[in-house]
């Protein structure tokens, strides 16, 4: 018993995620020039015309254009091979870029709702006609990027995510400024510029907090919202021949890549490599999980104290071994990964 296995599954996966960073890293950086083109011509416009929606707009912009090209440097470091420091090599830069992104999104709502209430108060003039002019140009440069972006790997990774609600966030500000132009051009409505710029700010700062909440989670090793822990344990508690699932750990190393580990007690008198096999599958199949390190156990295994329960928590194991397998342990042990069903199990280690 006590075998380890790792899993990368049939390669399909894996591709398909290295194919999604190529086109990410091309819509990201097409889109970091449309922006930063309008991002001058909005600063300059909205310094022209005093209006705030405009302001606000083009520091969002400029928000987009920083968050576009840190998501291109995340995704370069990201594409680094591990190393013996770095078994992961650097995934986890994407999600501190996209963590970076959210918070920025999160400071720049803050000050339009600061600088909207001010202007609540004493609605400035505000030259309408050219603002709209120039709203209706920042739109159509949003309104390209976010279809450039919508062509990245912008679903399932949450770096090209985040820069993709900057550019969202900043298509409503355009909309929004337009909107505000045309209410002050026809009836003088002067506050509907700080009005539509605090409800664009409110929009913003939920995509925000949404970002920011799932790159935390990621950072602190917390399961992925898609999957259910209790769910795992209880579908492998149910494959024939287990008798009980613990120290089960799922966890998020980088968007579209999520791990797995877990302890399965096994019936005594069983083969072990079958059910290693039917678990595996059962977490590729059911659950997406193609990276999964499962250790097999007999009723002979004795555990120290766990510190952890279930799939969450940290967890350290002293494991007082006073029994005989009938074969050897060493400290090494080699892997031989073949996910067409015909696992080369044939290493021994020791599990002190």
């Amino acid at each position: 018993m006590g075998l380890h296995h790792h899993d990368h599954g049939d390669g399909h996966g894996h591709d398909h995620h290295h194919h999604g960073k190529g086109a990410s890293k091309k819509a990201l950086f097409t889109s970091f020039l449309i922006i930063t083109v309008f991002l001058i011509v909005e600063t300059i416009g909205g310094f022209l015309t005093n209006s705030l929606a405009l302001l606000s707009d083009a520091g969002h912009m400029l928000s987009d254009a920083l968050a576009l090209l840190l998501s291109l440097v995340a995704l370069h470091f990201a594409a680094r091979p591990p190393s013996a420091q770095k078994t992961f090599g650097m995934k986890r830069f994407e999600i501190l870029a996209a963590l970076t992104n959210g918070v920025t999104l999160v400071l720049i709502s803050l000050f339009i709702f600061w600088e909207g209430f001010q202007r609540l108060l004493q609605p400035p003039e505000v030259a309408s006609g050219k603002m709209i002019i120039i709203a209706s140009v920042g739109l159509l440069a949003n309104i390209a990027a976010a279809f450039v972006l919508m062509r990245g790997d912008y679903k399932d990774n949450v770096n090209v995510r985040s820069a993709y609600l900057h550019v969202l966030g900043d298509m409503l500000g355009s909309v929004g400024a337009i909107l505000g132009g045309v209410l002050m051009l026809a009836f003088g409505w002067y506050i509907a510029d700080p009005i539509i710029s605090i409800v664009v700010a409110f929009l913003i700062m939920l995509s925000a907090w949404r970002v920011t909440k799932e790159s935390v989670n990621i950072l602190l090793e917390g399961a992925p919202s898609r999957i259910d822990t209790t769910k795992v344990e209880a579908r492998l508690g149910q494959l024939d021949g287990v008798v009980k699932v613990h120290d089960l750990h799922v966890w998020t190393v980088t968007s579209g890549f999520d791990s797995l580990t877990c302890h399965l007690v096994v019936q005594d008198d069983l083969p072990s490599y079958p059910i290693l096999d039917a678990a595996l599958a059962l977490l590729q199949k059911e659950f997406g999980i193609t990276h999964a390190t499962i250790q097999i156990e007999n009723s002979s295994i004795s555990h120290g104290e766990l510190h952890c329960q279930g799939g969450t928590g940290e967890h350290s194991h002293d494991h007082e071994h006073s029994h005989d397998h009938g074969h050897s342990h060493d400290s090494e042990h080699s892997h031989e990964h073949d996910r067409e069903h015909s696992h080369d199990h044939g290493h021994s280690h020791n599990r002190n």
